[in-house]
């Protein structure tokens, strides 16, 4: 069995460190340019050489994504980009354009290049292909099943790295292949600007009476004829492997940093209990069930599911939990927390930290800091402008509060 990398989004800085903090094998990210996920924070250059850096502190690879359709008037950028990368220490940039492909490779001689989902790359020929052009890594389209993947592995040479994604959103069109958004509203999704009108509510309208509008009845409350599923695929890391995958990917570069830290440590369980010949704990797919999500699937790995991909009820996420406080800093027992959903003395709240159990923790003493650091006891921590002083167990760096929603 092949030990897959577990590959974790990095919207910002912020989704960064948690990512890392939550055992992520390797982070990708975007420059403000060229990246697929244009609503992300993103990194500037001195943000990109930071990133580099902490991604090394922790023995992981960072990616560069350099993915979008390029135009002619870009190219000159993406070598300048890839230079970039290069010199911050990237162990990779991510590409979609054959012709990106060579301006990388011109530019940036020794950055190894994985070629995108968005390449849509669904054999071996064209894996065999892309790497004889000089791609260390393919990420497959995601409209393969595992007996197609295994074959793939199988009918290409062995330094190959093949990557799947394994969790997140999925998209109506293939490989993400998609001129909807452009076509709407201008927002290129090929540019990283989509605007998902897949997920909008759609009614009819007949030509001859514009302005009269008729339910589609797929459902009670109107039909999401395009709306998808998310991907969840952490039931079935075992299959993955043996299918030969060097790469597990999860979705969500514009996603909260709480989404980062929760999925990258369910996944980060999940792996570690595989890799150790343990069975599969369903705690960790219940922990994806505390994220932000859409109902999900298992995609395409066992070919098209009974109940399809598309998810035609509505385009709300499901949220029954949320974030109470994410933890900036520790001083011994006392957490300084940034605040994001109000709670009381007094209530229980889950503590979710890195290597370590889920535990319920009461909330005990609660100080309001202001900006210049003077404390006031409060009984309610309402969401404002000042940090937070707790009271919480040992090694809560980086820990986050939440509760059920009420």
């Amino acid at each position: 069995m092949v030990k897959p990398e577990l590959l974790a989004p990095a919207g910002d800085m912020s989704k960064l460190r948690m990512a890392l903090a939550y055992g992520a094998d390797a982070v990708y990210m975007a420059a403000k340019k060229y990246g697929m996920r244009a609503a992300a924070g993103n990194f500037d250059e001195g943000e990109l050489r930071e990133a580099a850096e902490l991604v090394r502190s922790y023995g992981a690879k960072a990616y560069l994504t350099i993915n979008t359709v390029a135009h002619e008037n870009e190219l000159a950028g993406a070598g300048e980009l890839a230079r970039l990368a290069a010199d911050c220490g990237f162990d990779a940039a991510i590409v979609a354009d054959m012709g990106v492909l060579d301006v990388v490779k011109s530019a940036a001689p020794n950055l190894a290049v994985h070629m995108s989902t968005q390449a849509g790359i669904t054999n071996s020929a064209s894996a065999r292909m892309w790497h004889s052009l000089g791609a260390a890594r393919v990420i497959l389209a995601r409209e393969l099943s595992l007996d197609e993947i295994a074959s793939i592995r199988a009918n290409t040479p062995s330094d190959l790295e093949i990557e799947v994604f394994v969790h997140g959103a999925m998209c109506v069109s293939f490989s993400g292949r998609c001129l909807l958004s452009n076509y709407m509203t201008g927002r290129d999704g090929n540019r990283g600007e989509c605007a998902q009108p897949c997920r909008w509510k759609y009614h009819l309208v007949e030509e001859r009476t514009p302005g009269e509008y008729f339910e589609i009845q797929e459902h009670p409350e109107g039909s999401y004829i395009m709306n998808s599923r998310d991907l969840c695929a952490i039931e079935f890391l075992d299959k993955l492997a043996d299918a030969g995958v060097s790469s597990l990917k999860i979705e969500g570069r514009a996603k909260s940093e709480y989404y980062a830290a929760a999925v990258t440590r369910a996944y980060r369980g999940a792996l570690d209990d595989l890799i150790a010949g343990r069975p599969f704990d369903p705690a960790w797919r219940e922990e994806l069930e505390k994220t932000s999500h859409r109902p999900y699937c298992n995609g395409f790995f066992f070919g098209l599911p009974k109940e399809g991909i598309q998810y035609t009820g509505d385009a709300r996420y499901i949220r029954d939990w949320e974030v109470a406080a994410v933890v900036e800093r520790t001083d011994g027992d006392w957490a300084y927390a940034s605040l994001k959903n109000p709670f009381e003395v007094g209530e229980p709240l889950e503590l979710l930290r890195p290597n370590a159990p889920v535990r319920t923790v009461t909330v005990g003493e609660i100080f309001e800091l202001d900006g210049e650091g003077e404390e006031r006891s409060v009984f309610r921590a309402t969401k404002n402008q000042f940090m937070h002083k707790l009271k919480l167990p040992g090694g809560c760096a980086q820990a986050i509060l939440r509760k059920p929603k009420k």
